[in-house]
């Protein structure tokens, strides 16, 4: 899945799953949370250094940024 994709679902989820009234920015911080949630696990994994954690912490950043621009 590519970030923008993530980032869509991720806010749809939020929107989907909440109470009425719940607008989009509200959606957006939501998972905006999460994400830097993932994001410093990852860097609390980063200890043992390997290609695959740096991918993991560039995509959740990728992820953040789309959602910023939602």
């Amino acid at each position: 899945m590519t970030p923008k994709e993530k980032a869509n679902e991720l806010v749809n989820k939020y929107l989907m799953n909440t109470p009425v009234g719940f607008h989009i920015d509200d959606a957006k911080e939501c998972a905006l949370i999460a994400v830097d949630e993932l994001i410093i696990s990852t860097c609390v994994s980063s200890r043992v250094q390997s290609d695959f954690i740096n991918y993991d912490r560039q995509y959740w950043q990728e992820v953040k940024q789309e959602i910023i621009n939602l």
